[in-house]
């Protein structure tokens, strides 16, 4: 059963996270694209914005499909821990608690799998 709980934990947390770099790179589900994410990064202070853009929903979507598929883990934890040490730097560390702490648990689940391995459902 811990197989089965470890892909549930996968697929569900990995591809809504790629869903938040594909909203980013692409505008698809309810997203913004990349030119109004780009200015967003802008307002942000992140420069150049369209490297950081890129690199964001790159991120976002790489490893939230490595996590889902149980695939190269370290190299997801590591994509998960950085787009969202610069989600809380720069956007809801000002929030407080309730700002960062999802930011905080994805890169948590992501970093506590790739320790404990993708179970026997996975790449």
């Amino acid at each position: 059963m811990a197989d089965f709980g470890l892909l549930l934990i996968r697929l569900v947390v990995g591809l809504l996270f790629a869903v938040h770099g594909v909203q980013k790179l692409f505008g698809w589900f309810g997203g913004h694209g990349f030119q109004d994410t780009t200015r967003m990064f802008q307002g942000l202070g992140l420069r150049p914005a369209w490297l950081m853009a890129l690199l964001a929903g790159m991120g976002e979507m790489a490893a939230g499909l490595l996590l889902a598929a149980g695939l190269l883990l370290p190299v997801a934890a590591f994509l998960f821990v950085v787009t969202m040490a610069v989600a809380v730097a720069k956007v809801s560390w000002s929030q407080g608690l309730r700002g960062y702490e999802y930011s905080i648990v994805l890169a948590a689940v992501a970093v506590g799998i790739a320790l404990v391995g993708p179970g026997a459902f996975a790449l």
